[in-house]
C-alpha cells in the first residue's frame, strides 16, 4: 500500500490499535503528538450511520469523491453537529443541484440511492429539513444565500420524492420508526 509509505514519510502516525480492529475497511492516521489533526482512510465504502458505496464512483471526480457522495456523507449522520450543517450549507450554496456529476450535486443519483433504502432516505430527508430550517433562521447568511440554499434543498427533495421506491423501501417504510433505521456509530476518540 503506497499510501502507508506516503503518510509515514510525511510525519503521520498510523493508529495501530485502530488498524487491528478496523484495518480491513478503514485506517486512521494522526499528525503531531497532540493528535488534533487526523486523517481517515476508507476502503470502498463509508460506513457510519448508513453505508455509502464508492465502487465505480471514485473515477467520476478527481481528486475527491463526487459532490453527491460528499453531500450524502454529511446527510447520513443521524446526530448532525453545527459543523456538518455549515459544511452542507456551503456545499449547497456553491454547487448547483443537477442531473450529473460535473461540478454539481447529482440529484438523480442521490434519489436512486435513497429509493432502495428507507432508513437512509429517512435520515437524509430529515437532515435536509433541519438544514433548510437552520438556513432560513440564520442571521449569518444573506437573503440571497438563503434563497439559493433553500431552492436547492427543495429541488433535491422534489427529485427524491418523485423517484419510484423499491419494494424493500416500501416494506421498511411500513415499519417506520418503530424499529431503528440506522446503525449506531461510536466516535473515534481523537
Amino acid at each position: 500500500m503506497g499510501f502507508r509509505k506516503l503518510y509515514a514519510n510525511n510525519g503521520w502516525i498510523e493508529d495501530q490499535y485502530f488498524t487491528r480492529i478496523f484495518g480491513h475497511r478503514r485506517l486512521l492516521y494522526y499528525y503531531g503528538s497532540d493528535k488534533k489533526i487526523h486523517s481517515d482512510i476508507f476502503f470502498d465504502r463509508l460506513e457510519f450511520n448508513h453505508v455509502i458505496e464508492f465502487e465505480g464512483r471514485l473515477e467520476v471526480d478527481k481528486p475527491t469523491i463526487p459532490l453527491a457522495e460528499l453531500f450524502l456523507e454529511k446527510m447520513q449522520i443521524v446526530m448532525l453537529n453545527e459543523k456538518d450543517v455549515i459544511d452542507t450549507i456551503m456545499l449547497l450554496r456553491e454547487h448547483e443541484v443537477g442531473e450529473g456529476d460535473n461540478e454539481q450535486i447529482n440529484a438523480p443519483y442521490i434519489a436512486k440511492m435513497l429509493a432502495v433504502d428507507w432508513g437512509f432516505w429517512k435520515t437524509v430527508t430529515q437532515n435536509m429539513e433541519k438544514i433548510k430550517s437552520y438556513t432560513i433562521n440564520s442571521s449569518k447568511l444573506s437573503d440571497e444565500d438563503k434563497k439559493v440554499v433553500v431552492e436547492r434543498i427543495e429541488k433535491l427533495l422534489k427529485k427524491i420524492d418523485s423517484e419510484e421506491k423499491s419494494l424493500s423501501w416500501k416494506l421498511r417504510a411500513k415499519v417506520g420508526e418503530k424499529k431503528k433505521w440506522y446503525k449506531d456509530v461510536e466516535e473515534v476518540y481523537r
